[in-house]
């Protein structure tokens, strides 16, 4: 196993990258985390140039990731909370662009709850697989108070299809269960059992997926082409990821 500091670890199972997010926290999306996870990406685009594989995120403990981290983003006297917000939020959608532009299947194993960002980075994979006895989508940033941005927005819009789920999960800030979404078009699966349970079955998902044969470029080529939208508002964002921000305490 090749580890990405002690945020995350990368794993290959036969063709598949598995991504983890380690330790038991809630696996707010800091710089570092962000950054972390966009050079692990990069690590499996960097194996698999022509499309070969597939590629899993998933998280250890009760959390998928509960968001963005706010403590960060008002710890120190500068850069002002507000900046460092932004900051994640560029983060993020760069790492959507990565993610948009890799040239193999995605898929997420939402192994616990996935709120604000954390929902936000499961959306953008090509498939997601939930854990069916714990864990709910839930876009906080109406409860929260955060603007949703415009790729979010986006984002949201293409991945969730039904108005009426789409206001509960925006507009109301509802926590949607694994059987609740599958029932709804949002996510592929709901899986009993524990975390490894559902990183199996998504594993299990991803080397189907893999077993295509598809074309990378393609592949990519093909979500870009269906989310024009999407792709203009994090294309320039995509690429190696930066070195992370450290927070000034």
């Amino acid at each position: 196993m090749a580890t990405g500091g002690n945020l995350c670890a990368v794993e290959k199972r036969g063709r598949v990258h598995v991504i983890t997010l380690t330790g038991a926290g809630e696996h707010r999306l800091s710089p570092a985390l962000l950054s972390a996870i966009r050079s692990a990406v990069a690590t499996t685009r960097r194996a698999s140039p022509s499309g070969v594989g597939a590629l899993v995120l998933a998280a250890e403990g009760k959390f998928f990731s509960n968001g963005y981290d706010l403590v960060w983003a008002r710890a120190g006297p500068a850069p002002a909370p507000g900046h460092r917000v932004s900051a994640m939020r560029m983060a993020l959608r760069g790492l959507v662009a990565d993610l948009l532009a890799l040239p193999v299947p995605t898929v997420a194993a939402v192994t616990g709850h996935a709120a604000g960002a954390g929902c936000e980075l499961a959306l953008a994979h090509d498939a997601v697989v939930m854990r069916a006895s714990r864990g709910f989508l839930y876009m906080s940033e109406v409860d929260a108070g955060i603007k949703i941005v415009d790729f979010v927005g986006e984002l949201v819009r293409h991945k969730v299809p039904d108005a009426v789920a789409r206001r509960d999960l925006v507009m109301k800030g509802e926590k949607i269960t694994a059987a609740e979404v599958v029932r709804r078009g949002i996510v592929d699966a709901a899986v009993d059992g524990g975390v490894e349970d559902v990183v199996a079955a998504a594993v299990a998902m991803a080397v189907e997926l893999a077993g295509r044969g598809w074309d990378g470029v393609n592949l990519a080529d093909i979500r870009k082409a269906t989310w024009p939208v999407l792709w203009s508002k994090v294309k320039d964002y995509g690429g190696e990821a930066p070195a992370p921000a450290r927070p000034r305490l």
